[in-house]
């Protein structure tokens, strides 16, 4: 059986650092190109004046830009993570929402501009919300995009 980025996007709440901090995918769309993951607070994944701890909701955003890329420019394309920012806005409690999207124009404009075999930069932004919509964390990811080289 073929490990597709549907089976992750099912089974990926089973990794352990996802299961440990509650993250999972909530839903995505057919053409995966939105991707919505919640993270629920437990006893176990809060800070010590009882929020919900930076690095999970850092880690709540880390593959899934990337993911949607991988999907879309396939195995002739490198796709790594390069940057991150997290802006904390507030301190969040409950369970958290981030809903991550490349709308079909940008990832085209992707495939066109890795034929040119260079380095691509591509920057997405998302934003952490409570169950109530509150702004809770601002997210910057910076990826890097390359045409494969050719194996020599």
């Amino acid at each position: 059986m073929k490990l597709t980025v549907r089976h992750v996007l099912k089974w990926i709440w089973l990794w352990p650092p996802y299961f440990g901090a509650g993250i999972s995918v909530d839903n995505y769309n057919d053409d995966i190109t939105s991707i919505t993951v919640r993270m629920k607070m437990r006893f176990w994944n809060k800070n010590y004046v009882g929020t919900h701890f930076g690095g999970n909701l850092y880690s709540m955003c880390d593959p899934w830009f990337m993911f949607i890329l991988l999907e879309h420019l396939g195995k002739e394309c490198v796709v790594w993570d390069k940057g991150a920012e997290i802006d904390f806005v507030a301190p969040g409690t409950g369970t958290m929402y981030a809903t991550f999207s490349i709308d079909q124009e940008t990832i085209q404009k992707l495939k066109t501009q890795v034929q040119d075999n260079q380095k691509h930069f591509p920057i997405f932004t998302t934003q952490v919300l409570s169950k109530q919509g509150e702004v809770i964390a601002k997210i910057t990811k910076k990826l890097y995009v390359r045409k494969k080289r050719p194996k020599v």
